[in-house]
């Protein structure tokens, strides 16, 4: 009788399905990954994945991914990830490279929807904001991950602006991140730093480049019509790539 009610009482537990979120909220990364280049030099998608996989991300959203260049083994990076990871992927190009294309990545643990790219201005090298639709827990979201020009300030932050109009076109609450090259106190930061977005502040040392000893705060996360938990963290990932990531947990809004 002891092991027939062992067993009722294991046929009662029930494991959480793979696509449903941690009950705190979903965990989102930002990573700018270097096409998977190294501070020593090697391209390590295994690490890369690895650095996700530990740290439980829901959504991630990616700057500087290779697809099919030579540089990095004509790999689909997005894809490899994906696979490493177990989550959905795709892919947004910014520019023609090295025989590939190169550009951004969204990755999520809920099937993603239509997905588009908005160019951004500049007669630098070409940059866009990448958006994905994708149903989740809290509710339809629009993910977007860009990586602004490092050059001229000037341009950066007609990018910013761009970016943050044509976003705001989209009729579900936003996620977006990724790479500013722009420092907190910035005008292109000051961009998002306003209502109806919410830059997350962060908790602990705020810099994420470069990653050995990191020195400069440019890479964010930020919200429109959802919320963060509480402040977002700067992953301790000295090796994998010359960004270190950043992590959040987004909520719905009250």
């Amino acid at each position: 009788m002891k092991q027939l009610a062992l067993l009722c009482l294991c046929a009662m537990i029930v494991l959480p399905a793979a696509a449903e979120s941690p009950p705190d909220g979903l965990r989102v990364i930002s990573w700018n990954i270097r096409h998977g280049r190294g501070m020593d030099g090697k391209i390590d998608l295994e690490r890369i994945a690895g650095v996700l996989s530990k740290h439980r991300a829901d959504l991630v959203l990616l700057q500087e991914v290779d697809r099919g260049c030579a540089r990095s083994g004509a790999v689909d990076q997005a894809a490899e990830i994906g696979r490493l990871t177990g989550l959905h992927h795709a892919f947004g190009k910014a520019i023609d490279h090295d025989g590939g294309e190169y550009g951004l990545a969204i990755l999520s643990r809920f099937p993603l929807g239509e997905t588009k790219v908005h160019k951004l201005p500049g007669d630098g090298e070409a940059r866009v904001v990448f958006a994905a639709a994708v149903e989740t827990p809290i509710g339809t979201l629009t993910l977007a991950s860009t990586h602004l020009d490092h050059q001229n300030v000037r341009r950066q932050l007609a990018q910013s602006q761009v970016a943050a109009a044509a976003l705001l076109e989209s009729p579900h609450p936003v996620i977006l991140a990724g790479d500013l090259n722009a420092r907190p106190d910035s005008h292109t930061v000051n961009v998002f730093s306003q209502a109806p977005w919410t830059l997350v502040t962060k908790e602990g040392p705020p810099a994420t480049y470069p990653a050995p000893a990191p020195k400069s705060e440019i890479d964010y996360i930020i919200l429109r019509g959802v919320r963060s938990k509480r402040p977002s963290v700067v992953i301790d990932e000295p090796l994998a790539s010359d960004h270190r990531p950043v992590m959040a947990t987004v909520i719905a809004a009250p």
